[in-house]
């Protein structure tokens, strides 16, 4: 069973995602709040599997209660996808960045939402879709932005440093095989070395490793 706690400003719309929760089966509401501040609370009380999370909330907003949840490490089982209207919301690259596995557009399909739940739990994240490729690069090459390479860069093999810079581009597994002819279990095998190695929390972090350190154009 996959808990989830929906975090939202709007009454309406933490309703309607909690019909959605409860009448999906594997999936169990864990709880709601209205902001930031009730979020970061009730994730420690909960502890849930999955939090969807709004930006744009009174007070500490969804990026400041992503951070903190994130930075807890009895929270580390906890996954975050964050929810914007905007497909251009300039504070998303800053989510992934402090500690989200992805994100999603509010006008997102009820199919599509169960969908990304269901994945982000197994342990993936929400960075194939051609939109948040473009967000990413876009923000991650902002020049205010820029960052130092990650300093545990130098311990990733020749191999390791050309997937990390394909998984920044949004590649799965398979497209990542596909494009160096090799299969998608040593493409996995890859990535969970180069995510070892650079202590990336999921494949989210490891997209912004990748920018970061320049290893994707």
């Amino acid at each position: 069973m996959i808990t989830v706690m929906i975090v939202d400003d709007q009454e309406l719309v933490r309703l309607g995602l909690r019909a959605l929760i409860e009448n999906e089966d594997g999936l169990e509401f864990a709880g709601e709040a209205g902001d930031g501040t009730a979020a970061v609370s009730g994730v420690r009380e909960t502890h849930p599997d999955i939090v969807l999370m709004d930006i744009r909330m009174p007070g500490i907003d969804g990026l400041e209660a992503t951070r903190r949840i994130s930075a807890d490490p009895d929270l580390a089982s906890t996954r975050i996808i964050v929810l914007t209207t905007f497909e251009r919301d300039e504070y998303v690259f800053d989510a992934v960045r402090y500690g989200a596995s992805g994100f999603l557009l509010k006008d997102t399909s009820p199919a599509r939402l169960v969908e990304a739940v269901r994945l982000v739990a197994d342990g993936g994240a929400l960075l194939s879709p051609t939109v948040t490729r473009t967000l990413i690069r876009e923000f991650a090459t902002r020049p205010a932005r820029a960052a130092k390479p990650h300093p545990r860069l130098g311990t990733l093999t020749d191999r390791e440093r050309e997937i990390v810079g394909l998984v920044g581009e949004g590649l799965s597994n398979e497209e990542i095989g596909s494009r160096l002819y090799i299969s998608p279990a040593t493409a996995r095998t890859h990535v969970g070395r180069a995510m070892t190695k650079l202590a990336a929390r999921d494949r989210a972090q490891l997209v912004v490793f990748a920018y970061q350190s320049g290893l994707t154009a």
